[in-house]
């Protein structure tokens, strides 16, 4: 059980991989929420193969806005991101991190209403503590008006009653990707920020939200579960009660892999990893309205990517609302090519 500094919160991370890339400076708070995160990364095929140099061990491929790499060693990337924290701290900081919030309800499933830690802002709105909350955080380059917010939102509102807040913060727009990642921690920040308002002054329960985020946004919605706790420079488990992670194009951090989590069926060569990188939102999406993706239990994230957990489908299903009490582990989900991509009940 959580202590009662710890805002009780489940983190569903929808696709987290290569964002270790220079962001070493995440920390943790925790709240009941789901994290759904799907971060930058390319398919591992994508990188060059050079003497030297091992993506996420000693180094990284950092992404550019025009689809190409950099790479960074360890040394430089830590250095690099020091550089921007100590600008952002010199200038006083949250001022350069604009972040605003926009509800969706079923009162208004498309047209957003512009909300603000105001009363009178939020007692003007569709706000409805008695429903549960969904942020979402869009990632690099996008903004509150991303496909992946749309489709999220809008397979939630046919679920039922939810407050859907979208989470828009401009930094993520930069086409220089290092000062988005430094914006990071503080717009996370602004977001639990937010939480805690409406916890403290309209009813919001801790335990009825769910934090969504991608790209770089998964891990605004980890810094947003890091504020109660001591710092840790990366997402992690243990960022919030539950994490989940759904992997499309790499990593290690998460429960399910659909398709292995490198490559995903449909995509075609993907040599940027850009498909495989957006169908982590489309499965979510899914998922969120079908239930329809069973998966394998795996022994760990090897057999996974190898496709070699076995052929008996468990009773975990990814996505699933239920997973928060009952998931724990590494699982393959096997998709197909074209929607629907999960494989049914």
């Amino acid at each position: 059980m959580p202590t009662s500094q710890e805002v009780i919160f489940t983190i569903k991370a929808l696709h987290s991989s290569d964002l270790d890339i220079i962001s070493n400076t995440f920390v943790k708070m925790k709240v009941f929420c789901i994290l759904a995160v799907f971060a930058l990364a390319a398919a591992v095929s994508a990188f060059p193969n050079e003497a030297g140099r091992e993506h996420g061990e000693n180094g990284w491929y950092v992404p550019n806005a025009d689809g190409s790499y950099t790479w960074l060693s360890t040394e430089e990337s830590e250095s690099l991101l020091a550089e921007h924290e100590e600008k952002e701290q010199s200038q006083t900081r949250l001022s350069l991190v604009p972040v605003n919030f926009y509800l969706y309800t079923s009162k208004n499933p498309s047209t957003a209403q512009q909300i603000s830690e105001t009363a009178k802002s939020i007692l003007n709105s569709n706000f409805n503590a008695d429903n549960p909350t969904k942020v979402l955080i869009h990632g690099w380059l996008q903004s509150y008006t991303a496909s992946m917010n749309k489709n999220i939102r809008d397979a939630w509102l046919s679920r039922g009653d939810y407050n859907i807040i979208v989470v828009d913060w401009a930094r993520a727009r930069l086409l220089d990707y290092v000062s988005s990642v430094a914006a990071v921690e503080p717009t996370g920040k602004k977001v639990a920020s937010m939480l805690d308002y409406l916890a403290q002054y309209h009813g919001l329960s801790m335990a009825k939200v769910e934090v969504i985020g991608h790209s770089l946004g998964a891990h605004v919605a980890g810094f947003t579960g890091k504020i109660y706790n001591k710092p840790n420079k990366r997402l992690n488990s243990d960022d919030a009660t539950y994490v989940e992670s759904i992997q499309t194009d790499g990593g290690q951090l998460g429960a399910f892999y659909p398709n292995g989590g490198k490559k995903q069926p449909g995509c075609g060569l993907d040599l940027t990893g850009a498909c495989a990188h957006a169908r982590s939102c489309v499965y979510y999406a899914e998922a969120v309205k079908e239930n329809n993706f069973p998966s394998m239990r795996c022994g760990d994230y090897q057999e996974a990517v190898k496709k070699d957990c076995g052929t008996s489908y468990s009773s975990v299903k990814m996505g699933a609302m239920t997973n928060a009490y009952l998931v724990a582990g590494d699982y393959y989900v096997p998709v197909r090519s074209t929607a629907p991509y999960g494989m049914g009940s």
